[in-house]
Parts: C-alpha cells; structure tokens; sequence
C-alpha cells in the first residue's frame, strides 16, 4: 500500500476527535459507516492480514487499504437449478443459546460454495466456530452467543483469485483474493454479503467463510447502522491461520482494540507524538505514568497474561514503532496464534455484554404473578467452575435460601397483604474485569409484582 494512503487510514483507526484532528489530513481518512445502494466510487476501510510466515511470527496485520464497497462489481449469479434456487438463502441456527434479544448472535456466509457443497460449508462454520471458541474470553463465554448459518449458493465453486490472480469465479458474494493488489487481502461485496445477512433473525457480528484453503482474509470494522453489526471477518474456510485473522479482527469490532504491532521502515511511522489514544490498549504513557495517573490497563501491570510474559508497557503499537506503547509483546492483537493479553480479555467480556444479556424472564413480567405461579429466569452457564451469581430479593430484602436457583415459586415467598417486588439480580464476578465501569455492565435484573 502507498504510504501516503495507508497514513490516512490507519489515522481513522486510531480514531479519538483529538487523533482524528492530528493525523486524518490526506485524503481517505474517513470511511463509510452503514450499507448504502451501490456506488461505484464508495470505499470502505478494511485490515489486511499480515503475510503468511511458517519460520516465525505471522503478524496480525500489515496495514489497511481503502476498497470498493461493492467489491469487483460484478453481477450476483444466476441459479437455474431448482435444488440451487431451493437451497440458496436458507438459514440454519447452527447454535442456539437463547432469544435473539438476549444473545451475542453471530452470523456465518460462506462464498464459493456450490448447491451440492452446502453439506461442507455447514462442517466449515461448525469448525471455524470452534477454533473461536477455543480462544478466551470466547471459550468461557460461549454459551453468550447464538451461530446462524445463512446459504449463499455459488454458481462456482472456489474464490476468484485461488490459485492464480487470474482466475476468476461466479459466487454469491464475489469474494476475491489479491484485492487492492495484495493476494492475501480477501475481499467480498458488502452489497450482496448484506442481502444474506438480513435474512437471519439478528446479526451482530458477521464471518464469511471462503471455500479456499489459501491464507487470507479482510476485517471490516465499521458498525452497520442498518443491519445492526458490529463488523465483518473474511476468512478462508480450509486455512488455520485465516481463522486467526478472524478472531483478530473481532477484537477491534467486538473488542474495539487496537492493532499492537508497527509498521518499521515505513516514512511517517517512526514516532508518534499525538495526544493519547482512545483505544483501551494502547497509550503515550509508560507504565509509571499509568500507576500515577490511575489509567489505561494500570490494573495489570505486573501480571502474568495469557500471551506471555508479564503485563507492562512495551514500545510500538498503533502503527507506530515509537511512542505509543502496548500491555505485553505478544498478544493476538500484534501476532495470530496468540491468545489476548489481560487487558484484551477484559475488553472483548466488555464487548459481549454490550449485546448479551444474563438474565432473561421466563414468566411474563407483564402481569401480577399469584400463589398459584412460579418466577423463572434463565442464566447462561459459564464454562468451567465458575458460574454466575443469582439472589433474590423481596421488596429490597435479600432472599438468601433461594441464592443460585432460577425458578422461586410466589407461594414460597410467605407475602403479607397487598403487593409485593420480587427481583432476581445476576452478577458476572469474573476477575478477568478490574475497571468498575466494566463490572458496573456484567448484571442482569428481571422485577416482577406479586400478590398472595
């Protein structure tokens, strides 16, 4: 990517008003926000994943480009056959967890899948979803989140771009390698990826799976103000590494990190000098400046991250190889294959909680519950020992002989004339949050009005 263009960009990344009003000078700073008609000139932000590397560290990215929204352009494909016609759109709830109110709903697209691969495609998201799932916070919180599957029958089979830059196939989405000229930077149309995604229930997150097995992949970042996502992640379906650049890039949609690694050797990428960043894991202080200000990940430093090595501040994050430091030296946010640092485990739990709730009724809170009734809740299980907190309370005064049961009958409650508030209250202790305002989020309440 020119140098010039890429400034411009990763300086939308970077984004706080005050970043935004120092680095966001050329031109392309700013992309597009929500799904639009086709425009043939309309760009959109994506990451492009760093180059494959089986000696060392695969970096996490390597930049990112402005891309045509609409992809290559190219008209949706014709399906003739009945059984295509049949099968294409179909949505499948590959995990369900709860109502979509209540949930974290992921969708899965696959592109370059053909009427009778459809099969392939299903055990291509299963597998994907378990290599997420695999990776904390995602492997505690699972049961948070709802999978869909959504069938995008291809008229071809495989991904323009795979194995040569010239060949070219007719798919559903028109996912394509060597986008904006880098062979590993997988493009798709938004358009026509969006016209899927509608069809299931609730989206808030978006994966499209390639059938490929050749490294690649793109992050879309930017919420879609029509359909409700937080962002995109390609990825090729047969390659274990493009699965890590999709788990990467939810930490920026999900997670709203940063990048922690930099750009060495690249003019105007040397030093940061700006005003401090907005992004949770990195900073222009040091770690003393941190524990004296009281800010940033101060509440981690020193400690063990899953990553390795000890929580501190450690130069270059942000694009920048001086002056922006990040919490450790290897997170998944600087190399694939990692784990998330302290800090990110704390931001993603503080991502799924903005769509996820813990604490969803059963019985109707929309009457007055009798003798005769019974007040249920449902709580997700956590995986592993842990599990949420549950308490009753009865007009403000605590019910301790019901603590971690959701389903309390009206008779039980021994209630005096009159009416009656009865709330049961779900707290998520986990150590893995520090900041306040973040365990201020991870609660669930239901109040329901009772009479004898």
């Amino acid at each position: 990517m020119r140098p010039g263009l890429r400034r411009s960009v990763v300086a939308a990344a970077l984004a706080t008003t005050a970043v935004l009003a120092a680095l966001a000078a050329g031109p392309g700073s700013t992309a597009a926000a929500d799904p639009q008609p086709p425009q043939p000139h309309r760009q959109v932000q994506v990451e492009i994943p760093g180059p494959e590397s089986d000696t060392g560290e695969t970096f996490a990215g390597s930049g990112h480009a402005l891309v045509p929204s609409n992809g290559q352009a190219k008209p949706a494909p014709h399906l003739s056959a009945p059984a295509a016609v049949a099968a294409d759109g179909q949505v499948t709830k590959m995990v369900d967890n709860g109502s979509t109110a209540d949930r974290l709903d992921v969708v899965i697209v696959g592109d370059g899948y053909t009427a009778d691969q459809l099969a392939q495609f299903h055990a291509d998201a299963k597998e994907k979803w378990g290599e997420v799932t695999g990776v904390e916070p995602y492997t505690t919180y699972q049961n948070l989140f709802n999978v869909w599957t959504v069938d995008a029958v291809s008229a071809q089979s495989g991904i323009s771009g795979d194995p040569a830059q010239g060949d070219v196939k007719n798919t559903a989405l028109g996912a394509y390698f060597w986008c904006d000229g880098v062979e590993r930077l997988l493009c798709v149309d938004q358009y026509k990826v969006d016209s899927y995604v509608a069809k299931a229930p609730q989206a808030d997150l978006v994966i499209v799976l390639a059938n490929s097995a050749k490294y690649g992949g793109a992050g879309y970042n930017e919420p879609s103000k029509t359909l409700g996502y937080e962002g995109i992640s390609t990825a090729s379906a047969g390659n274990a590494k493009s699965g890590q650049v999709a788990i990467h890039e939810t930490g920026h949609s999900l997670g709203k990190l940063a990048d922690e690694y930099a750009y060495p050797g690249t003019p105007g990428y040397e030093h940061y000098s700006g005003p401090e960043a907005a992004q949770s894991n990195i900073s222009v202080l040091s770690a003393d400046q941190m524990t004296a200000q009281r800010t940033k990940w101060y509440r981690w430093l020193g400690e063990t991250s899953p990553d390795g090595g000890t929580v501190g501040a450690y130069e270059g994050g942000g694009y920048y190889v001086t002056g922006l430091n990040r919490p450790t030296d290897g997170s998944i946010m600087r190399v694939l294959g990692k784990p998330f640092n302290l800090p990110g485990v704390e931001a993603m739990i503080a991502g799924f909680y903005r769509h996820a709730s813990i604490a969803t009724p059963v019985t109707s809170t929309d009457r007055t519950l009798r003798s005769y009734d019974i007040a249920r809740v449902t709580v997700p299980r956590l995986a592993g020992a842990r599990q949420l907190t549950v308490r009753w309370y009865l007009d403000g005064r605590e019910l301790k002989r019901f603590a971690g049961r959701t389903a309390v009958p009206v008779w039980g409650l021994g209630l005096g004339r009159g009416s009656h508030a009865l709330t049961v209250r779900v707290t998520d202790s986990t150590p893995s949050v520090r900041d306040p305002e973040i365990a201020a989020g991870l609660r669930g309440a239901v109040d329901w009005e009772v009479r004898r």
